[in-house]
């Protein structure tokens, strides 16, 4: 199938980007990576009056840290982060760990970071983790530039707060401190599938008691969810020992966790192969999991971080 015709423009700047997107009125849309929108084309779904390919604008494919901050352009492939090293610290370690999970490698070579989060999917791994470390995304647009809170600006599926003529030029993350670990678990019915759920987290930890929980669901609502109820659960909770995440004890704190964010922080609906009461069973385990595997990292690093200071 082929898809409906459609005027294409190829800007070399931002400001000629925001400019033909004026004149597109609502049916432009943004072309990065592609691989959502060009399928969405050909099924015709989606039939814009007009395509802006921003492939063209170097200063969109930046990849930054300074003051404390992680500036990923709208062209920064997923690719980038397979590496742990591409990103200091945590940060970098729990990007390399959700990005295995997109797709399979011809995707993760053209797709993008921001192209996910402007594309707002329920089962993205990038728009819950944006969530869940309270990034900010930027904008350009007919009125200038804004930002806005990752959690403000998705709005359900394929839904955000993003204006008509408007770019998201980039999504700005804080960077973890050393003291904090990192865990991804993603739970799907076969390697190609969207995620039924999965779970992103950060514990910061000091003196082996975490002082902050950080916890981004993917797929367990019409949106990305932060599990404000879970985090605060585990305030104050001791790290201790190593787990093994799929053997821990009802009565564990990472477990009651789990238990909470699917109860309360959740909002899942069912689908074909998974409904309410699976699908509730599925969020608590991979959040318990998720912990363990922050936990267990966070203890390395301090490990690591008590050794440099000997």
């Amino acid at each position: 199938m082929k898809p409906a015709a459609f005027d294409y423009v190829a800007p070399r700047t931002v400001a000629e980007a925001v400019d033909a997107l004026g004149t597109g009125g609502r049916r432009a849309q943004v072309l990065a990576g592609g691989q959502s929108l060009i399928l969405e084309m050909r099924l015709e779904r989606i039939r814009p009056d007009l395509v802006v390919d921003i492939n063209r604008i170097p200063a969109l494919d930046e990849l930054r840290v300074r003051d404390g901050t992680l500036r990923v352009g709208a062209l920064v492939r997923h690719r980038a982060f397979e590496s742990a090293h591409a990103v200091p610290g945590p940060l970098g370690a729990l990007f390399a760990r959700a990005v295995g999970n997109i797709a399979h490698p011809p995707i993760r070579a053209r797709g993008t970071m921001v192209g996910s989060v402007a594309w707002a999917h329920p089962a993205s791994e990038w728009c819950a983790i944006a969530v869940a470390l309270d990034a900010d995304v930027e904008m350009a647009g007919p009125r200038g530039a804004r930002n806005l809170a990752a959690g403000d600006f998705f709005q359900g599926p394929l839904k955000t707060a993003g204006q008509p003529g408007e770019l998201i030029t980039s999504v700005r993350y804080p960077l973890l401190g050393d003291d904090t670990g990192v865990g991804f678990v993603e739970h799907r019915r076969t390697h190609f599938c969207f995620a039924q759920v999965a779970a992103a987290a950060a514990l910061t930890a000091r003196g082996g008691v975490i002082s902050e929980a950080r916890i981004g669901l993917v797929n367990c609502a019409d949106r990305p969810l932060r599990a404000h109820a879970a985090e605060a659960a585990l305030t104050g909770v001791e790290i201790g020992p190593p787990l093994d995440g799929y053997r821990l004890p009802e009565n564990h704190p990472f477990a009651r966790a789990g238990r909470i964010a699917a109860e309360r922080d959740a909002a899942p609906v069912a689908e074909p192969y998974a409904d309410l009461e699976y699908r509730g069973h599925a969020i608590a385990v991979v959040v318990a999991r998720t912990l363990c595997q922050a936990a267990s990292d966070q203890r390395s690093r301090a490990r690591a971080l008590e050794g440099e200071s000997r």
